[in-house]
This record gives structure tokens, C-alpha cells and sequence, in this order.
């Protein structure tokens, strides 16, 4: 029996599903020392995630994204504090994932390989 190979791959799944985890563990260590590292990895991987939205066609992810990249750039840290920055670490997780699940790009077609 053959089984159907997707047409279609979502690339921005991963990362999406590792910046969100990462987020969920900032929002506990906000205001201490540890949040540089949780800036750096949600910086580079809304990066990446950009990428696979301009790969995917699908521009307005990007601009979404580097949008994030700015917001939790450790390098010119934003002077956010208190609740609002409390509020934004949830919901990027939460804009993580979705835009992990709609970003889509078709699959190429891989060589061929015979089956005995």
C-alpha cells in the first residue's frame, strides 16, 4: 500500500515551537540575569522564522517578526517593564505557534529511490 507524501512542509514549526517554550520560561525569570540568554535565542529565532516566511511567500510573517527581533534585541534592549512586558512574552509564544503552523511552503520533490 503507498501512502501520500505531503505536498507541503512547515519549516517555521520548530523554531516556532522553540521560541514559544522559551518565552514560557522568560516569563519566570524576566527580571533577573537569565533573561539575556531568553533575548538572544527569541531574537535569532524570530530571525529565522522571518526567513522561512519570505521563503514561504508569506511576507507579512517577516514583518512580524522582525517587529520581535527588535522588541527583544539584547543588544539595545528596549526600556519596557512591569506588565506590559510581562503580557508580551505569552503572547509572542502564542504568535510563535501560529505563524509555526500557517507558514507553509510546497515540497520539492526528492529523488527517486527504489524500493526491492
Amino acid at each position: 500500500m503507498a501512502t501520500a507524501e505531503p505536498t507541503f512542509q512547515r519549516n517555521a514549526l520548530a523554531p516556532g515551537i522553540l521560541a514559544a517554550i522559551t518565552l514560557f520560561i522568560g516569563t519566570a525569570i524576566i527580571f533577573t540575569d537569565w533573561f539575556t540568554p531568553v533575548q538572544y535565542i527569541v531574537t535569532i529565532l524570530a530571525l529565522i522564522v522571518a526567513w522561512f516566511g519570505v521563503q514561504a511567500k508569506q511576507w507579512w510573517w517577516s514583518v512580524v517578526f522582525v517587529a520581535v527581533a527588535v522588541l527583544w534585541n539584547p543588544v539595545l534592549p528596549m526600556p519596557f517593564e512591569g506588565i506590559p512586558w510581562q503580557v508580551a512574552q505569552p503572547v509572542a509564544a502564542m504568535v510563535f505557534l501560529v505563524a509555526g503552523v500557517l507558514i507553509r511552503s510546497p515540497r520539492e520533490p526528492g529523488p527517486a529511490t527504489s524500493r526491492r
